[in-house]
């Protein structure tokens, strides 16, 4: 499979990269600054691009199976992060290019609370990170409602994302956080990138949202 990732020396981007490689696929790692391309896996080709801009979407696409957005905006420019879903989207369009989304968990509702969202139980979004969970939830709209042809997928993960370990074991959801049993919904960005590379070799979520969580 060729797949783009946008976002690719982030700290999701760079393990999505790297599940993808490991898997056998040939991937085009995407940064807005040529000077990260030393943050970069060797294995991927390396390119610069914007993914807020539709034509240099479309040139980066072209060719490719799948194209992956794993960006995720600087503090004070959280606007741009639904701006980037509709630019990604727009420059995809009639291309036959499946996107996959890596977005928030502000957005999935918390189990037993008759549908309160993630983003107003500060036990999973706390007020620090607030920001960023709006803008996710904006994303997330832009995605829903953005009228395209495009085969997308918007993989929330749980409230909880940090570095960690490849496990290989989590549950997969839909529209509601995944939480164990002592209240905890947490995933590791290794294990997120293989949710999202799974759901890559074998789309089972069309123009829609799924999560995964421990």
């Amino acid at each position: 499979m060729r797949i783009t990732v946008f976002g690719a020396a982030g700290n999701v981007g760079t393990r999505v990269v790297a599940e993808a490689l490991a898997r056998g696929h040939r991937v085009t790692a995407v940064v807005r600054d040529a000077a990260r391309f030393a943050a970069l896996h060797p294995g991927a080709t390396h390119r610069t691009g914007d993914a807020g801009n539709p034509e240099q979407v479309t040139e980066l696409s072209a060719g490719q199976d799948l194209v992956v957005n794993a960006t995720r905006p600087a503090p004070g420019r959280e606007d741009e992060h639904a701006a980037v879903s509709r630019a990604l989207l727009s420059g995809l369009d009639r291309t036959g290019v499946r996107l996959i989304v890596v977005g928030g968990a502000g957005s999935l509702t918390v189990p037993g609370t008759r549908g309160v969202l993630a983003i107003d139980d500060p036990a999973y979004v706390p007020t620090a990170w607030r920001h960023i969970a709006l803008a996710s939830n904006a994303q997330f709209d832009a995605v829903r409602t953005t009228g395209t042809d495009v085969d997308w997928t918007y993989l929330s993960p749980s409230a909880l994302l940090e570095p960690g370990r490849r496990t290989g074991t989590f549950r997969l959801g839909t529209d509601e956080l995944l939480v164990d049993a002592e209240g905890t919904s947490s995933l590791s960005m290794e294990d997120l990138a293989v949710a999202l590379l799974d759901e890559a070799e074998h789309p089972e979520h069309h123009r829609s949202r799924f999560t995964a969580g421990y």
